[in-house]
């Protein structure tokens, strides 16, 4: 059932998702180039514009291949620089973007670069990095000229790809049929509780546009304790300050008032706001407040990596700012889907 916005967007959404269709069609019958590699090339990505949770599932690989020399490529979205781009010690949330930033700081044996042309990143990789056994594709789906060996898509229990539209009426990139594409589908941010029925009735869904026999896995977020991004040494659980600046905050604001926590006021950010000077002094003299005295801010590990980033730093470091750490858990079936992982990998590099 529509709502009354989406009836007019209807037409256009019909227009973007058949520009999409013959765009993937063209690709699918060989009419545009897509491009393949020697080595296994895993793209995590989605049907849908931001908020499934890619990030914290591309962490899970990482950890998962850290026996390999691996490498992760992203487009790098909101960064100020342009073209490919190898981090190293003068990277910055400014040159690489946030999440790309965010896994160069956690993942010191990770290769992590950015690159809009994702075929000349794979190409500029295999030039730079010695012995580099995979490349984990970041927000790929889309990218059609390359061609990944491991197609991992990610869809939001709260909002799954099959009850969605087609821009601009919806929140889909291209239409469902893309799921075809999936080697695997995982339903992120599921409730850590769902049962088997529930399970039952959303693979039935997705298997109405995925390929027959595609593999579901269902995942969920575990929350860590709060860590200080700067020199603050006690925590306030009575009061807080949530401070985000991410697609959907909402699953992080339901847990912090399930764990007891008195959300004062919530600083919602677009997704991938990049912090300035002024919105550290707005929330400075938000804390001076009497009514927000002891009170500490809670953000996610994507804002602190911006907020602590070399221009910002001086003026967070003393303020009672933490993270909440997420990792990402599989409510069943995650072994499965390790072994599908890493049997694939192997695979490839055997030839």
């Amino acid at each position: 059932m529509h709502s009354y916005l989406q009836i007019p967007l209807w037409p256009f959404s019909q227009l973007y998702g058949g520009i999409m269709h013959f765009r993937n069609l063209g690709y699918d019958k060989g009419l545009l180039p897509s491009r393949q590699f020697g080595l296994p090339v895993i793209a995590v990505g989605n049907l849908t514009v931001g908020g499934t949770g890619k990030t914290p599932h591309v962490e899970y690989l990482l950890r998962l291949l850290h026996s390999y020399k691996v490498a992760t490529l992203s487009r790098g979205y909101k960064r100020q620089s342009k073209g490919f781009i190898l981090a190293d010690a003068s990277a910055t949330t400014a040159i690489l973007g946030d999440e790309p930033f965010q896994y160069h700081l956690d993942f010191k044996d990770v290769a992590v670069a950015v690159c809009e042309d994702r075929v000349k990143g794979i190409e500029q990789l295999q030039e730079l990095v010695p012995n580099l056994q995979v490349v984990v594709l970041d927000d790929a789906m889309q990218h059609r000229p390359v061609q990944p060996s491991l197609n991992i898509l990610i869809t939001d229990y709260n909002r799954p790809f099959y009850v969605d539209y087609v821009l601009p009426a919806g929140r889909l990139r291209e239409p469902r049929s893309g799921a075809r594409r999936a080697d695997v589908v995982i339903v992120s941010k599921c409730p850590v509780g769902i049962g088997q029925q529930e399970r039952e009735r959303i693979l039935a869904q997705v298997q109405r546009y995925a390929l027959p026999n595609t593999p579901v896995f269902f995942s969920t977020f575990a929350y860590g304790s709060p860590v200080a991004i700067g020199d603050a040494a006690s925590f306030s659980k009575k009061k807080i300050v949530l401070l985000t600046g991410i697609a959907n905050a909402e699953p992080l604001k339901v847990y912090l008032q399930e764990q007891g926590y008195t959300i004062l006021e919530h600083l919602d950010f677009p997704d991938h706001h990049q912090y300035t000077r002024l919105d550290i002094d707005k929330l400075a003299d938000l804390l001076q407040r009497p009514a927000f005295s002891g009170a500490s801010v809670i953000t996610t590990r994507k804002d602190a990596v911006k907020l602590t980033d070399k221009p910002l730093l001086p003026l967070t470091r003393n303020l009672p700012i933490f993270f909440v750490p997420i990792e990402v858990q599989f409510t069943e079936g995650g072994k499965r889907l390790d072994e599908l992982v890493l049997q694939h990998v192997q695979k490839r590099l055997q030839g």
